[in-house]
């Protein structure tokens, strides 16, 4: 049997929106990465067209953390969050394989 998933905490409206977009981006990176490409050049064109606007999210998601009096990331509560979300394999798709 497998192991439980881990559950996403409880995020704030603004948490929720950075890690969204913040995986976003981790996923954009992924495809356009030419270690690990399809081969494609019309999959990392599309994909580098869509980062200006992730980023753009991302952006606005910390300003609001950052108007709403937020004035810290609760690493161990994103990082719980990135996890139950398969952010780990997300982001080890944006490395250079060995």
């Amino acid at each position: 049997m497998r192991p439980a998933a881990p559950k996403v905490p409880a995020l704030t409206d603004a948490e929720c929106s950075f890690i969204d977009h913040y995986l976003a981006l981790v996923d954009l990176l992924a495809r356009i990465n030419p270690a690990r490409s399809s081969g494609r050049a019309h999959t990392c064109l599309i994909a580098a067209q869509s980062l200006a606007g992730e980023a753009r999210a991302l952006l606005e998601a910390v300003e609001l953390m950052w108007e709403r009096g937020e004035r810290e990331i609760h690493v161990g509560t994103l990082t719980q969050a990135l996890r139950a979300l398969d952010g780990e394999r997300r982001a080890g798709r944006v490395t250079i394989p060995s």
